[in-house]
């Protein structure tokens, strides 16, 4: 181990994004869920409202006072790691960053007006400096998204939620939104994991870091190919039980489960739009005016559409049945009604439809 508290590793060159949108590296479910966010009834008016009202710099003289920020003479391996995120990343103004003595491993990226990243010192000792780089790329991803103007509003209105709590209404309100951020965050989620690898441009250092968080400090205990095969796993095994088991056990989280995050981001690791980034082929911020919402949609329908048909769970297979084939499910159906029914019959291969006009058809 280093004084730093990382052990030494080759230093390496690492391709930089001059110009890089969030477009390139974003989930098609993260860009229309914040456009579905944005769309639902009375969102812009509590945004509006709480814009002047969260206590945003309350929130920096809090991290200010109890914290420790990154500089150059405190942790500044990294201090390092975040200017070389952003300059990667090509951010132009650097957050704040601070070290928060918490013995959960966490890390977020907050702020409306500047996103501050805070991370805790159980993150810190638990990664490598390699996994650790992943980790900064992704929040600096958020703060090149603007993630964190929601993020900070799903910490206000969860808090406020429970201060409300004995309101009839008042809270049904406030979680029909909390429960619209949640699901939108878990889609960003999955965005920083790609940003983060466009800074660490280490899949393997990615995967390790996400093993760690679910497993802590055990690596020799554990293996690649077997966490992605829990993915895979908890994806197509069981029923429709234990797929609304899923939903009920997803729904008060912020980020999507660990082994599934791994799963996305070996998965667009090995895709083609993930190479082309890497070979300088990406959309530029300079462009983001001239994007189509309505492409965004259509790109995201693409997206779902294709999960869906892809998907092993049972309760997706169903719905991809029903949403694909609706005709084709009834025209099943309608089969094997009329084949039980021609059996308890006269067996003449005839059926007669009422077509509600007294007519008859012949099969």
């Amino acid at each position: 181990m280093t004084e730093s508290g990382f052990e030494k590793v080759p230093a390496r060159d690492r391709r930089r994004f001059p110009g890089i949108s969030s477009r390139a590296y974003e989930h098609p479910a993260d860009r229309s869920a914040l456009v579905a966010l944005r769309k639902l009834t009375g969102f812009d008016t509590v945004f509006k409202a709480l814009s002047g009202l969260l206590p945003e710099r309350s929130l920096r003289l809090l991290f200010l006072s109890d914290s420790v920020r990154v500089g150059e003479t405190q942790f500044p391996h990294l201090h390092e790691m975040l200017r070389d995120a952003c300059y990667i990343l090509d951010l132009e103004k650097v957050p704040q960053m601070y070290v928060q003595q918490d013995p959960r491993p966490n890390a977020m990226c907050i702020g409306l007006d500047e996103p501050i990243i805070v991370v805790t010192t159980a993150l810190v000792e638990l990664l490598d400096e390699e996994e650790m780089r992943a980790v900064v790329g992704h929040e600096v991803g958020h703060a090149l998204s603007g993630h964190a103007v929601y993020r900070t509003i799903l910490l206000f209105l969860t808090a406020l939620s429970l201060k409300v709590a004995w309101i009839p209404l008042g809270n049904v309100a406030i979680m029909a939104i909390v429960t619209a951020l949640r699901e939108w965050f878990r889609k960003s989620e999955l965005s920083a994991d790609r940003a983060g690898l466009l800074v660490g441009q280490d899949v393997n250092a990615s995967m390790r870091g996400l093993m760690k968080i679910a497993g802590g400090n055990h690596l020799h205990e554990m293996n690649v190919d077997s966490f992605l095969a829990q993915a895979e796993e908890y994806e197509s095994s069981g029923d429709l039980r234990d797929s609304v088991l899923k939903i009920l056990n997803m729904l008060p989280r912020t980020h999507p489960f660990t082994t599934v995050r791994a799963a996305e981001l070996k998965k667009w690791s090995q895709n083609r739009d993930y190479q082309r980034i890497m070979d300088g082929h990406y959309p530029r911020r300079d462009e983001d005016k001239d994007t189509s919402v309505t492409d965004s949609f259509r790109e995201s329908a693409a997206h779902y559409a294709d999960a869906v048909r892809s998907s092993k769970d049972p309760l997706i297979k169903l719905v991809g049945d029903f949403a694909g084939g609706a005709a084709g499910v009834g025209g099943k159906l309608r089969d094997k009604f009329t084949a039980a029914a021609g059996g308890a019959g006269t067996g003449t291969g005839t059926r007669t439809e009422n077509k509600g006009d007294g007519a008859t058809e012949k099969g």
